[in-house]
């Protein structure tokens, strides 16, 4: 049987999944809100440089797609990146 973190990650989209940890999802009356942070680990593209993470963004809140009548929220969080190269 799959787990509810396992079944998110079959609704969202890739990227999501591939980049961002899902911390929880909490419904909330008629809406559904699922929160991100990204993973510590270098983006590809960056891989060259010398890059250190020093916390994170602002939080972001991504209207999705209904999901079986509820409201999503995406609440996202990025991490702020030093580069020391």
């Amino acid at each position: 049987m799959l787990s509810d973190h396992e079944l998110l990650k079959l609704l969202l989209p890739e990227f999501l999944v591939q980049h961002f940890d899902i911390l929880k999802a909490e419904p909330h009356d008629a809406e559904l809100h699922i929160y991100f942070e990204e993973k510590n680990s270098i983006p590809h593209e960056f891989k060259e440089r010398l890059l250190e993470s020093k916390g994170f963004l602002p939080e972001i809140i991504v209207d999705d797609y209904p999901l079986r009548g509820k409201i999503v929220k995406l609440h996202v969080k990025r991490r702020r990146w030093t580069d020391k190269s």
